[in-house]
């Protein structure tokens, strides 16, 4: 083999060293996507070309195929303290194939000698490939017919769950997301322009995360990533779905929590999404180009954290210390809608009629969340250890739960359901129940219920699970609709400081 990579060497006028770090993707001359077993292969090839590199399996998917973490770290991964934690998850649909293919290149890039510099100040994880089943299969969900990137606040998917018990390991405190956009449905078709830019950025939006760190993101990294990008001629714009006019507002993504960005952005860390632009028909046209702008966008994400890794980590870590010492009495936003401010949104597009590029101006753009539901964050919830399913949601998460007992210091409420209605979420119709807030005054056994405080890391994302009208919340979800009932009580309770 060492004879063979010399020859190579040789006619190619490459070092031996970059022909043995060319991904599956190149080796098969940009022809065809990366299989998880070329993938499982290439990773562990790199893992044994390089110190600097550790491979983890951090869980299986539904059909058992690994998920690989590739850990880059210039010492023992996480003991560092000075150094700043950095997640990059891709391929959570599995026909958005370029964020896999990017991720490899990136990989193998960071291993060049002069590269090494980042590993000074990140340390660095990267799952290529959340989605190994949907990937073979060339469909977007896996194969419980489940869509990951919905499914990070009721985590039923084992793909999740591993996603999440290896984020609660090292509590990373920057994350990227990678997907793929399809601007090719038939709305825009008939209005005669599709969207057209090679990589999309979208920033943390829920209103509850931390004002600094999406300041940060807002007014630092996306003029960053902006030049960045440009300079190395990749068209960049935010993300901000809709349309087309007159059929349909624009805003910047959305402010669920149950997917990666979100998930993880609740939790105060520096995190974002981004869309890079599909195929047509998902296949591998363009593939080069793609998965090489998929790559330049997470390699500008890094340089910005190196550049600002101090910055970026105290906020992190301040932000996350307000959450642990509880903030009680804190405003919780439950209920949100994209709003406008009277900003125009000035549109990258492609036109059908004359193939060539273009700008919209839309009117009706909406980049603001504004809250239309706030609630007070109490002390705790109490859950009926009764309730399996809410229970093994707990444990699923991780969430820290303590034994209770009654106290002067504090008073029990919960809920009473006098009626349900609907509300609007950005196009859907969701449960949206009246109610009273009511003293509970039965006596509380012991180990009747599971106490879940809110001054923890999980604090605020409990807030927005548990309360019946948070329109984010459990009790949109199927599984958990029952909760709800015209004229009964919730049976989830809230433990709240009495002033």
């Amino acid at each position: 083999m060492k004879i063979i990579l010399l020859i190579l060497s040789i006619l190619t006028g490459l070092p031996v060293f970059a022909q043995s770090l060319m991904t599956p993707l190149q080796i098969n001359n940009y022809s065809r996507y990366t299989s998880y077993e070329e993938l499982t292969k290439y990773v562990n090839q790199l893992d044994k070309s390089s110190p600097l590199l550790k491979v983890e399996t951090i869980g299986k998917s539904v059909q058992g195929r690994n998920l690989y973490a590739m850990m880059f770290s210039s010492g023992e991964f996480g003991t560092d303290s000075s150094k700043i934690k950095v997640l990059l998850l891709a391929q959570q649909h599995g026909n958005e194939q370029s964020g896999k293919e990017g991720a490899m290149l990136l990989a193998a890039e960071l291993l060049k000698p002069e590269n090494h510099y980042l590993f000074d100040k990140i340390e660095l994880a990267v799952v290529p490939q959340m989605n190994p089943d949907g990937s073979e299969a060339g469909k977007r969900l896996n194969n419980n017919e489940e869509d990951l990137n919905r499914n990070h606040l009721v985590l039923t998917e084992p793909e999740v769950i591993a996603l999440h018990k290896f984020f609660d390991k090292y509590l990373f405190e920057a994350s990227l997301d990678i997907h793929e956009y399809y601007p090719y449905g038939d709305s825009w078709k008939k209005y005669g322009y599709r969207y057209n830019t090679d990589e999309f950025i979208g920033p943390v939006n829920n209103p509850n995360i931390a004002a600094d760190i999406m300041k940060l993101e807002n007014s630092q990294y996306i003029p960053f990533m902006k030049k960045y990008l440009e300079e190395r001629n990749f068209s960049n714009f935010i993300y901000c779905p809709g349309g087309p006019p007159g059929v349909n507002y624009n805003r910047n993504s959305t402010f669920d929590i149950n997917d990666g960005r979100q998930s993880f952005g609740i939790q105060n860390t520096f995190s974002f999404i981004q869309e890079g632009l599909n195929a047509e028909n998902y296949s591998t046209e363009n593939i080069r180009h793609r998965a090489e702008g998929q790559k330049t966008g997470m390699r500008c994400f890094l340089e910005f954290i190196f550049q600002n890794s101090q910055e970026i980590k105290f906020m992190v870590i301040h932000d996350r210390n307000q959450m642990l010492r509880g903030t009680n009495d804190a405003s919780i936003t439950i209920q949100s809608e994209h709003s406008g401010n009277g900003e125009k949104l000035n549109l990258p597009v492609h036109s059908y009629s004359t193939n060539r590029d273009s700008v919209l101006t839309i009117t009706d753009y909406r980049p603001v969340v504004k809250s239309i539901k706030d609630v007070t964050m109490p002390a705790g919830y109490l859950v009926p250890k009764r309730l399996k399913e809410v229970t093994d949601w707990i444990n699923r998460q991780s969430i820290t739960h303590i034994g209770y007992s009654q106290s002067a210091s504090y008073k029990v409420t919960e809920y009473k359901i006098t009626a349900i209605d609907s509300i609007d979420f950005e196009g859907d119709r969701i449960v949206n129940p009246n109610m009273v807030l009511n003293d509970y005054h039965l006596k509380i056994s012991p180990g009747e219920y599971l106490y879940l405080p809110t001054a923890q890391l999980k604090g605020t994302m409990l807030v927005i699970a548990l309360e019946p009208k948070s329109m984010l919340g459990l009790v949109t979800y199927k599984q958990f609709s029952h909760l709800l009932q015209k004229g009964k009580t919730y049976p989830i309770l809230r433990v709240e400081n009495d002033n």
